[in-house]
Parts: C-alpha cells; structure tokens; sequence
C-alpha cells in the first residue's frame, strides 16, 4: 500500500533560494569566456580562433540537411499547420522516417549523431517551414527523454529508451506546475516509493508534446523516508500508463501547430529502473539539460531573423513612396540594417555557442543563456520591426492578403511565434538572475559568508581575510588592459577595422566588473533584491558577448574567403548599434526610476490607484487565477493521441 501523496510545499524565499542555490552546478572545471568577461577579463584567446567542426561532422550534418531542405519544401504546408492548429500525422511520420527524432541520439543507439552546430541548423531549417514542427523536434530532443538521458541516464536505460527516441517515440518535458514557475522549491507532484516502484501523483502544466507523447521525463518530489533521501527526482515514465490523463491540448496566441496540454498523474506506478539519476538530482539535471538545451530557441529566432531579412528585402525594393523604393527612406533603411547586422550576430552568437558546447573545451552555461536572452529579445524585436515595415499589410494575417490577390507573407504570425521565446525555458527575468547568479560566483565563493546572516563572526572573519587576498589581486587588473593600446587586435583590421570594437569590448568589461563590485561593496545583502541593475548587468554582459561573437564570426568568413567583406560590415554595424545599447545600460545602472517603480507597486497592490481602472469593463471570463490541482483522479475526457 502506497503512503498518501506529499501536501503541496509550503516554503520561504530562503527555503526557495537554497533549494535554487543546491540545484546549481557549483564548480567551474573548465574556463568560460563569458564568467571570465563578466570578471573583467576579456579572454579572445577562447574564442578566436573561431572553433570548427570536424569535417566528418560537416559532411553527416551537410547531407542531412540536404534531405530536410527537401522534405520542408514538399512535405511542409506551414499555412495549414497554422490554419488547422495541428501538424498533420503523417508529417509527423515523415519526419520519423527521415531520422529527424533522432538528431542527436548517437548512430549506436539508431540516432544521426548531429553536432549541436548542425542540430540547430537543422531547427532553425524546418522551424523556418513551420515553427510548431521546430518546437516539437526541440522540446522532444532538447529537453525531452534524450538528452537528460545522454548527460545522467545508466547504460541499460540509454539501451532501453534511446533506440525508441530515436526512431519511433515522441517524448516530453514535464517540470512546470499550475501554482509552480520559476520556484521550484514548491513543486507538489508526489514520487512515493512502494516496494520497487514509485507511485506518481500530481498535475502538470504546459506540457509541451504532452499531448502526442510516447515517453515523459517528469520532475516529482520524493519524501524523504527511511532508505530514501527524497528530494525533486526525475523519472522516464511511459506516456500510456495507466493512471496518467491529458485533460486539455492548450491553445496560444502563437505556435498554433503545438501538441501542449495539462497531463495529471493518479496513483501511476513508475520502476525504480525508471529513475534518472538518484533522488534529490532532479532539478540539477533540468538545470544542467537545459545549459545546451536553450540553444534551441536562438535557432528559432536566427531563422525568423532571415526570413524578415528576406522578406523586409524584396518588399521595401518593390514597394514606392513618395517616387523611390521605402527601402531608400531613412527611417525604412535603418529598420533594414538594424535586422541584417542584428541577424548576423545572432548568428554567430549561436554557432559559436554550440561549437563550444560540441567541443565540451568550455563551460559553456552562461554563454548558453546569453544566447538564449539576447537571441529571443532581439528576435522579437526584428520580427516587430518587420511588421513596422510592412505597414497594414504587416497587421494582415497571410489568408487574407492572399484572398484579395497579394502575396501570402505571414509577418503577424511569425511576431506571434516569436513572443513566446522571452518565456520559454526561462522568461527573460528569470535569466537575468540565473546569469547574474553565475556572473557574481566568484565573489560569492570568497565573500558570501560576508553577506551571510546565518555565519557566525568567525565565518564572517575568515571570509574577510580571504576576500581581502582576492580583491587585492583582482582589481588592480580592473584599471588598465590591452583595450586602451591602440594597437591591440590588429588582426582584425582590414578594408573595415573591427579592432576599435574589440577594444571596447575588454575596456567596458572591465568596467562592468568594477561597476559590479560597486554594487556589491553598497548593497551587500540586499543586492540580490537590485534586480533591476542585475538585469541591466546582465544585459551588458549579453550585448558585449555578441560583439564579441560578431567580429570573430567576421574574421572566420574573411579568412575562409566566404563573403568576408561584407561580414565585416555586417560586425561593424552590429557592434556600432550594440554600444550604443551599452551606454544607454550603463546611465541606467545608477540613473533609473527602480526605487520610484517600487513605491508606485506597493501602492498598485494596496489599492491606492483603483480610481485608475475606472471607465472600462473586464471582458475576462469568471474562475480562479491558477486551477485546483488537488491530487485525485482525473474528471476529465483523455486526450491524449499518439502519433503510430
């Protein structure tokens, strides 16, 4: 007989940060270019030369790609996906055929064995045809069964399950809950241990995949019990079991073609054989799948950012105003290049990431989650300006322009799509302070105790003479660097010189880690609650990553001889627009409306501006803010169908 299901956890925002704080990857075994600049140190060397893939690896990920371009062109009606709200199964089954559910499974285990670097392409290819088809091949691989199997799973698990990932089987993500986001400390999904089994009970939300799905990894609380550690635990679990009921196939305001639902477990019994790692480990191998696994969204977006490339183009050439193509009206123009250099870097933001990330050289999770936050905030942004560009037919869905005889361009779907980036795997917030976490960790290791309320003086005392001996050493190295010799990076000076902006980048590094160490030595302990300048900080850290990026992405293609001159002018403009960015951060870092912001939401939340709300009516429909989650069994119809 089963114990009854965990009460849903009542915790602090202590209990919450600590339990945060445990789930991290605590060492840094390997050098990180991006810790290092937000140290103030600007390591190029990591980076440049540009890394590159093996040439084996180039030819699998080129012939595959060939063979996806093909089946997105025949086999993909994206208007209809969009229309239907649903890809077709027999798409589905196409692309099972092609191996594309297996892209980076390992050929032992019947997968292609992709690079991360042809894997994204790969994404960013059919995401291109339909962005439903992108996110269901990405949350399948990226964070579903595979890849916290390849980083944690045991070797007659990876037999088990691989070879059906691979070829056959759908799988699916399912951490986040109703009343849980971003806090998992308060996760309420019960694993209960009974004999060799595990007994689930619980609700999860936006399950993505959830609907089709053959195979879940599911994030469940463990009570701790005699011969069992308890703790947030990841399991495989067979989509049919019985027990488990998808009850509702979500619908969205974009990616309409999505298999997302709310899947409820009541009493489904899953083996100890099921278990992925040992108890308590499950949200560090969340944490950990999704370092590589948000990779998958900038994909998305250098797609999107192509394609607005393209279609911003040859719309703004044939379309005339005021006796001249709009493309040649300044305020046109500079939406133009704003999308061409943005869309570059993007570019060279992810390849260069996942090539790290293949090379396994670099620790590569902050790089991973810049990539992520500037990739989906920058994305949006083209993606709005396309629209801006467009005018009224920018506003007008593709099925309407195509009903009165124009092309059928769907500029307001793809800024649907797109809006959802700034949430998935960590909303934009949420990555400003995981990135500020790990920006910050090696003040933290030296002088946390400083700022610790729970260290007794003795801690504190010797916290204070090691931060002592470390910032003796460090901030010396904050004053002056090679950013201030006029002739540093001169390898990057050709018909366009790109040098000037590298120079930047290490001189305004430095300057973040003394603006960083700044706010430290003034806010102490209550820094973590700055999150207003963390995200500024964190911002910074991003913009001055991807110039980075772009400049050494420029000086690969000039050396190879592919399209270099205009690679160089495409970094210059980047790097000339991002700075800009950076200066505008900068002011804001000390000149900013976040003490005011505060006071004005205190008085929002006690009601002292309801006059303000008056005048309009609430079209909202009646019920709850967040739906009854009491553990049971489900009430309501299965809907869940996979795809044979």
């Amino acid at each position: 007989m089963s114990a009854p299901p965990l009460k849903k956890p009542v915790v602090t925002e202590r209990e919450a940060r600590q339990v945060a704080e445990a789930a991290r990857e605590q060492d840094w075994r390997k050098p990180s270019f991006a810790k290092e600049l937000f140290l103030g140190r600007f390591r190029l060397d990591l980076i440049h030369p540009h890394p590159l893939p093996a040439d084996e690896a180039v030819r699998r990920g080129e012939q595959f790609l060939a063979k996806l371009h093909e089946f997105c062109e025949t086999r993909i009606d994206g208007a209809l996906i969009e229309r239907e709200a649903r890809i077709p199964d027999e798409v589905v089954r196409g692309l099972k055929e092609l191996g594309a559910l297996g892209m980076k499974i390992d050929p032992k285990y019947g997968g292609l064995g992709l690079t991360q670097v042809y894997y994204n392409k790969a994404l960013a290819l059919v995401g291109s045809a339909s962005p439903a088809i992108g996110v269901l091949l990405s949350a399948h691989q990226s964070i579903g069964v595979p890849q916290p199997l390849k980083l944690f799973g045991t070797d007659e698990q990876k037999q088990r399950f691989l070879p059906r990932c691979a070829r056959t089987d759908i799988s699916a993500f399912l951490l986040t809950e109703p009343d849980v986001g971003s806090d998992p400390a308060r996760l309420a999904t019960s694993a209960v241990p009974d004999g060799d089994d595990y007994v689930l009970d619980g609700v999860k939300l936006w399950t993505t995949n959830g609907v089709v799905a053959d195979l879940l990894v599911v994030m469940a609380r463990v009570p701790r019990s005699e011969g069992h550690k308890g703790g947030i635990t990841a399991f495989v679990v067979e989509a049919d079991s019985p027990g488990i009921t998808v009850e509702n196939r979500n619908a969205f305001m974009g990616l309409r073609g999505i298999e997302n639902g709310v899947t409820r477990f009541h009493q489904v019994r899953v083996p100890a054989a099921n278990r992925v790692g040992p108890e308590g480990a499950g949200l560090k191998i969340a944490l950990t799948t999704l370092n590589t696994g948000r990779l998958s969204l900038p994909a998305s977006c250098v797609a999107a950012g192509k394609w607005s490339l393209k279609i911003a183009r040859e719309w703004t050439a044939a379309r005339e105003q005021w006796g001249k193509p709009v493309a040649h009206h300044e305020a046109v123009g500079a939406k133009i290049s704003f999308i061409a250099a943005t869309t570059f870097a993007l570019e060279a933001v992810l390849d260069l990431s996942s090539q790290m990330a293949d090379e396994d050289r670099n620790d590569i999770r902050i790089e991973g989650a810049l990539a992520k936050l500037i990739a989906s905030e920058m994305g949006w942004r083209m993606a709005d300006e396309l629209v801006q560009i467009r005018g009224g037919r920018g506003f007008e869905t593709a099925d309407s322009l195509a009903a009165r005889g124009e092309r059928a361009v769907p500029a307001e779907q793809v800024l649907r799509d797109l809006r959802i980036n700034r949430i998935f795997e960590g909303s934009t917030e949420i990555m400003h302070l995981l990135i500020a976490r790990e920006a910050v960790d090696a003040h933290l290791s030296v002088a946390g105790d400083l700022i610790d309320p729970d260290k007794s003086l003795q801690d504190k005392a010797r916290a204070g003479a090691n931060a002592g001996v470390f910032y003796a050493k460090w901030l010396p190295k904050l004053v002056a660097g090679p950013g201030q010799l006029p002739n540093s990076f001169h390898e990057f000076k050709h018909e366009v010189d790109l040098s000037p902006h590298l120079r930047y980048v290490e001189r305004h590094a430095r300057k973040l880690a003394r603006s960083t160490f700044y706010a430290m030595s003034r806010w102490q302990g209550r820094m973590e609650t700055k999150q207003g300048f963390l995200g500024r900080i964190v911002d910074i850290g991003a913009e001055l990553f991807a110039m980075s990026a772009a400049c050494v992405r420029a000086e690969l293609l000039r050396s190879r001889g592919e399209h270099g001159r205009e690679a160089y002018q495409l970094a210059d403009v980047f790097c000339r627009q991002s700075r800009i960015r950076v200066e505008e951060l900068f002011t804001r870092l000390w000149s900013n409306t976040d003490d005011l912001d505060r006071k004005v939401v205190k008085g929002v939340l006690a009601g002292t501006y309801e006059w303000l709300e008056q005048g309009i009516v609430d079209p909202s429909g009646e019920g709850p803010w967040i739906a009854d989650t009491t553990p049971g069994p489900s009430a309501h119809e299965n809907v869940h169908r996979p795809i044979g």
